[in-house]
């Protein structure tokens, strides 16, 4: 398996698909970012086009192990990010 893309290499590559310098493909990609994290962190969802839907989901106050312990605990409520990849990604990498 290769290594993941870097940030320099991402911004390298949309600025290249764009037709654009880097200066501006790092400003959208990191105005895009922004706008997920803003969406998500409201509680929100937010669709990528042909990539997914990231959403953030309410997990209920549940009992947990400490496995060096064994001692069960209560985890407090939280949230959680979940990703949903779009049929159109997973298609292309398995096709």
């Amino acid at each position: 398996m290769s290594k993941p893309m870097t940030k320099t290499q991402l911004v390298a590559a949309l600025a290249e698909k764009m037709d654009s310098d880097k200066k501006t493909a790092a400003a959208a990609l990191d105005a895009i970012g922004e706008l997920v994290a803003s969406e998500v962190s409201a509680g929100g969802a937010i669709t990528l086009p042909g990539i997914g839907k990231i959403a953030c989901r309410a997990r209920p106050e549940r009992q947990v192990r400490n496995p060096q312990t064994g001692e069960t605990m209560t985890k407090a409520a939280d949230r959680a990010v979940k990703v949903t990849i779009a049929k159109a990604l997973k298609d292309s990498v398995n096709g």
